[in-house]
């Protein structure tokens, strides 16, 4: 099905024009309608169309009159962690598709709050994480669903990032993460590398998350490098920051999974999401680019000096498993990706448009979106708490047990639909 869907954007910092390089490559998507508070991003973002020679969308300054237009079929948020929920509710509750961007929710009472506007209005609510679509994950995901890693027993994942600097100065950087660093402690960015295992985990769909524990470091890296980049004697140099420099969150699954979750950003290092799924017959593991399954990878039988052989197990690269395993979509696209992060928020746009075309729930639906945000205000309080488990809200009230089966087509993330390529 291919026809042209008008959407709108609620927010326009950095992240809408990050959005809009992606709409601009992508055909059959139309922005019609902006919506900020203030007339400086509008202005800006408005050039942004003329200089790539697109037609000017209307312009608000207040989004409920943009949801008042009937032509507008979806709405895009990438405003501020404390603010889109609210919005995406709205949209849902004016009949409109909404896709929101990554963070994690301030209290259970918001995400409850979007159910609800979903189960009332039935318009579909789809975060837009990305790495659902990462290349290695999906690669992941369908040697998972082939049976070759037997039945799952674990998985990690992290967002392991130096935004020190970013952080230390703030004021000047407008850095809105960072007057979350500063106020808040826990997992406060967990969507990159839970929504991938949580599609891998079947969460939402035959499993969910029951319990959580977390706990935090002290807190140092930040204050530290302020004090190197703040002039002796200016106000807050000595500024405190509440986020500890490293967030270990441990989820238990109804099906006997366990998953650790990794926050830090404030300490040096090279970026990675830490990924890591094992069963009982293989495992991958970023960190190593490895992957090895029982009976495929190479293992080798050595002889210590007292002579008693013991076993040798290899890696292989992730590489090696493109060419026979790499998810269909990759096969695909791999020579061609468009779009920012090296082609995976395009993807994740037209898994998204494509739902809107067909009248159909998106592959990351308000279930799965209230699951992964509510990780940050639960391991808050768990750490709050001294680090005590914490309970999981079943936000599908046990239709996790029996769900109607999601949309079959290239996009699920739930299964390979490879009739769909």
């Amino acid at each position: 099905m291919s026809r042209t869907v008008k959407v709108g954007i609620i927010g326009l910092g950095p992240r809408a024009e990050v959005l809009l390089a992606s709409f601009f490559a992508l055909k059959d998507v139309e922005v019609i309608a902006v919506c900020d508070l203030y007339e400086e991003p509008i202005k800006k973002i408005l050039g942004i169309f003329e200089k790539n020679g697109r037609p000017a969308p209307r312009a608000f300054t207040d989004y409920h009159d943009m949801l008042a237009m009937d032509e507008l079929e979806a709405v895009f948020a990438p405003t501020s962690w404390n603010s889109h929920l609210t919005i995406a509710a709205d949209c849902m509750e004016a009949g409109k598709y909404v896709a929101i961007e990554v963070g994690g929710a301030a209290a259970i009472e918001e995400l409850w709050q979007l159910i609800h506007a979903y189960e009332r209005t039935k318009k579909p609510c789809m975060m837009l994480e990305n790495c659902c679509y990462a290349r290695n994950e999906m690669l992941v995901l369908n040697l998972v669903r082939k049976g070759l890693f037997g039945e799952l027993i674990y998985c990690e994942g992290g967002y392991e990032h130096n935004l020190r600097d970013r952080l230390a100065i703030f004021e000047s950087t407008g850095e809105e993460r960072a007057y979350h660093n500063l106020h808040r402690n826990g997992e406060l960015y967990p969507t990159h590398e839970l929504g991938p295992i949580a599609k891998i985990l079947r969460i939402n769909r035959g499993n969910r998350f029951v319990s959580l524990t977390s706990t935090a470091t002290k807190s140092r890296s930040v204050p530290e490098q302020r004090r190197r980049m703040t002039a002796a004697g200016e106000p807050m140099a000595d500024v405190v920051f509440n986020q500890g420099d490293v967030i270990t969150t441990v989820i238990k699954c109804a099906n006997g999974e366990t998953v650790t979750l990794t926050h830090s950003i404030s300490l040096p290092r090279p970026y990675s999401r830490n990924g890591r799924v094992q069963g009982t017959h293989g495992i991958w593991l970023e960190n190593a680019n490895g992957i090895y399954i029982e009976g495929m990878s190479r293992d080798e039988v050595k002889i210590d000096p007292a002579g008693n052989p013991y076993d040798v197990h290899y890696w292989d690269k992730v590489e090696d498993y493109y060419e026979k395993y790499d998810h269909p979509i990759w096969q695909a696209y791999r020579d061609n990706p468009i779009g920012g992060h090296d082609g995976i928020d395009s993807l994740a746009i037209q898994a998204f448009l494509d739902a809107v075309r067909a009248g159909e729930n998106t592959p990351i639906d308000v279930y799965d979106v209230a699951a992964w945000m509510a990780v940050t205000c639960l391991s808050e309080q768990s750490i709050a708490t001294g680090s005590m488990p914490i309970p999981f809200p079943d936000f599908t009230c046990g239709k996790w047990v029996r769900r109607e089966p999601a949309p079959r087509n290239r996009w699920s993330l739930d299964e390979i639909c490879e009739e769909c390529f």
